[in-house]
């Protein structure tokens, strides 16, 4: 890619914006960390020391006095400010990238996507998980028709954390949009219907386990999918022995995997992009097969695409240069903003919701 890179304004330096996001901009040819907006001063001494160039606001608000100088603006502050931020954003005729959840609401997310439609500008959802091993892998497999006609789609995010951490994300507060269901709840819930299309009816239950908390830490998800796949999604902070990753079940073989996609741990750990990122060790890897136990070595053995959170900043790139189209579109996160509050709603009234 060649020409001056474009300048990323990056508004949040937490969990997100300083594990994820900045490190993926500073690696993608043709995108450069410009500003960082933080008022916390230990954030800002994070920020300046792994990006000694980059400049530092306390305010949003300083961005749109300067958005001339400014090719992006990514959104990975807490989830009550993205929608606010966002709009300011696309106001000042920027594009705009938003850490998942982009809103609280589906109404909100496409209310903002009809803002970025009306001002031609690109608006895209960071959602990461589409680039995890696994679910590469599991795609590719669906592409070559490995498992027949799918019938169902099992999917895992959980942890072990027995206690609270506190913070936002666990808040009780619903303007702060926390909680499992709209965090790991975004992940699971966007994979399956980007792998088996709309979904028709929700079932949900939603618990709060551990002592002290005030959000549900512990979540189950049905779906019923357009097409006839059912999809049931975990996500739980209380899970003392972890399931598979992923079980599918087709009319000719099942895919089984274990274990987390690596790349968030690397990028916790300070690892950037480079040779071999993403990879993970052959033991690692799932199996396929029919009447028979992966636990005991049954079936086949599947080589785990490697992870490539990279590509999703190298598409929004293209998408910024050349016109193409956003990698993850607002209208695709209200569609699983959709399933999400029918699933409140579910796990709320004790009720099967139809959409």
């Amino acid at each position: 890619m060649t020409g001056t890179p474009l300048r990323v304004g990056l508004v949040g330096y937490g969990l997100a914006g300083s594990v994820f996001h900045a490190p993926l901009i500073a690696a993608t040819e043709g995108l450069a960390l410009d500003t960082v907006v933080t008022a916390n001063p230990e954030r800002r001494e994070q920020a300046l020391a792994a990006f000694p160039d980059v400049r530092i606001h306390a305010s949003a608000d300083e961005l749109w006095t300067r958005a001339g100088e400014l090719d992006l603006i990514v959104v990975a502050s807490p989830n009550r400010t993205h929608v606010p931020v966002a709009t300011a954003a696309l106001e000042a005729g920027l594009p705009v990238v938003v850490d998942k959840p982009i809103a609280g609401t589906a109404a909100e997310a496409r209310g903002l996507a009809a803002l970025a439609e009306e001002r031609g500008l690109l608006l895209s959802v960071f959602q990461n998980r589409r680039w995890d091993n696994d679910f590469r892998t599991l795609q590719s497999l669906l592409a070559q028709g490995a498992l027949g006609e799918v019938r169902r789609f099992e999917s895992r995010y959980e942890r072990w954390r027995p206690q609270p951490k506190g913070g936002w994300r666990e808040s009780g507060d619903p303007a702060e949009v926390g909680g499992l269901l709209y965090d790991l709840g975004s992940h699971v819930v966007d994979q399956a219907l980007v792998l088996f299309g709309a979904a028709t009816s929700v079932y949900a239950e939603t618990d709060v386990r551990r002592p002290g908390a005030q959000t549900d830490d512990d979540t189950f998800i049905a779906l019923t999918h357009a097409g006839g796949v059912r999809s049931h999604l975990y996500v739980s902070a209380v899970t003392p022995q972890l399931g598979p990753r992923l079980r599918v079940l087709g009319s000719e073989a099942g895919y089984v995997k274990y274990g987390l996609d690596p790349q968030e741990t690397a990028l916790r750990e300070g690892l950037r992009p480079g040779p071999g990122w993403g990879q993970e060790p052959e033991s690692l890897w799932g199996r396929i097969g029919a009447g028979e136990s992966p636990l005991t070595g049954g079936g086949t053995p599947v080589p785990t695409l490697p992870g490539d959170y990279p590509a999703y900043y190298a598409a929004i790139a293209r998408a910024l240069r050349e016109g193409g189209p956003a990698p993850v579109t607002a209208h695709e996160a209200a569609a699983a903003l959709d399933v999400l509050e029918a699933a409140r709603r579910s796990a709320r009234e004790g009720v099967v919701v139809t959409l």
